[in-house]
């Protein structure tokens, strides 16, 4: 379906849905392979773009992060840069170091070296067994 009639139907209108596309915050537009051309050939001068469809997978995802954004009160952009912190590392880093300098995020948890280095060292610190000696049969030497 066309964007106006999608908009109509999540409630919203087509210049938010436009927003959102910009935002990253819609599915990426996937022709069928049957209307996809083998070689792209460039538009003429003053050709209007092709419609967007939206199927119902669309509108779901749409559905959705409209609703995590009432729920948590939150803007498209707040939600587009989450979801952005969740798929680059480095957002991800620089964001989780603000955290832990303005004390919302605890430092992180002891790395599995360092678990290994307190086992090991734990280990060393048991005491021994007493060692057996090995017995000897009688009549060998």
């Amino acid at each position: 379906m066309r964007i106006t009639k999608a908009a109509k139907r999540l409630g919203t209108s087509p210049r938010m849905l436009r927003y959102r596309d910009s935002l990253g915050l819609l599915p990426t537009v996937r022709e069928p392979p049957s209307r996809r051309p083998a070689r792209p050939s460039p538009a003429p001068p003053g050709a209007a773009a092709p419609h967007r469809q939206f199927g119902e997978g669309d509108l779901d995802a749409v559905a959705l992060a409209l609703a995590i954004e009432r729920r948590y009160d939150v803007s498209p952009a707040a939600l587009a840069f989450g979801l952005r912190v969740l798929t680059e590392p480095g957002v991800r880093a620089e964001v989780a170091e603000l955290g832990r300098r303005i004390g919302r995020i605890q430092a992180p948890a002891a790395r599995a070296l360092d678990f290994e280095q307190e086992r090991a060292l734990r280990l060393l610190s048991m005491p021994r067994p007493a060692q057996r000696l090995p017995v000897r049969s009688p009549g060998r030497r």
